[in-house]
């Protein structure tokens, strides 16, 4: 499982991007001012990849960016922030980051982020098993974020990827609209709850043999969806 380091001063915000990377198969590790992030670097050594807030406390991100690459280090580097100016993009990448999401994001975009960079650096797993969920005729690789049908790969969009991810991981549960929108699109997302029926009838038509009698991802009336496979 690859180790991840989650630098953010707001636990609010540690904990939502924490949430998720479980969810997405990975170990976080967590801190919350820029020595501690270095403190736990130094007893990490396995971590591939730091996601870092800018604003901090003590040393800023842009801080502990500089000294992770003056360490000789070539873990990946995501900055982490609220400001939206080109100057803090371009000061990012200066020193030595690799890519930068701007807050506040959704679970789909910062996860797409992180496994675009992963493969971008050739970050190995040989843990495959963890990178696969098998559920009938569907195979889920979650280190390439595919989908493939009696060995077909299905081309789908990072939502729909989201929310296959989400019913193969808990099959026969039944989870409301709510649940789905707030694990797929975040929190913070304003969107209708119809949002999640839209995207639903789109992925059926992807995925089942018959899209208006479903056999896989079933309705729980006056609730919301299953993976009843």
């Amino acid at each position: 499982m690859k180790k991840i380091l989650v630098l953010e001063d707001e636990s609010n915000i540690r904990s939502f991007v924490v949430i998720n990377l479980r969810r997405s198969g990975f170990e976080p590790i967590e801190a919350e001012t820029g020595e501690q992030a270095l403190e736990k670097l130094k007893v990490n050594p396995g971590i591939c990849l730091a996601l870092l807030d800018v604003m901090l406390p003590d040393i800023d991100g842009f801080e502990v960016c500089r000294r992770i690459r003056a360490s000789g280090s070539k873990m990946g580097i995501i900055m982490l922030t609220a400001k939206n100016q080109e100057i803090d993009k371009v000061t990012g990448l200066m020193t030595g980051a690799d890519d930068y999401v701007t807050k506040p994001f959704s679970p789909a975009e910062l996860t797409a982020r992180v496994d675009a960079l992963i493969r971008r650096l050739g970050i190995d797993d040989d843990e495959k098993s963890s990178t696969e969920i098998q559920s009938g005729p569907f195979l889920l690789n979650t280190r390439n974020r595919t989908l493939e049908k009696d060995g077909q790969r299905l081309k789908l969009t990072q939502i729909e990827y989201m929310l296959m991810k989400l019913f193969m991981e808990n099959p026969g549960k039944a989870m409301s609209r709510e649940d789905i929108l707030s694990a797929v699109w975040g929190n913070d997302f304003n969107g209708e709850l119809k949002t999640v029926d839209v995207n639903i009838r789109r992925l059926r038509i992807k995925i089942e043999n018959d899209p208006t009698e479903p056999e896989f991802l079933t309705t729980v009336w006056g609730y919301g969806y299953k993976w009843g496979y």
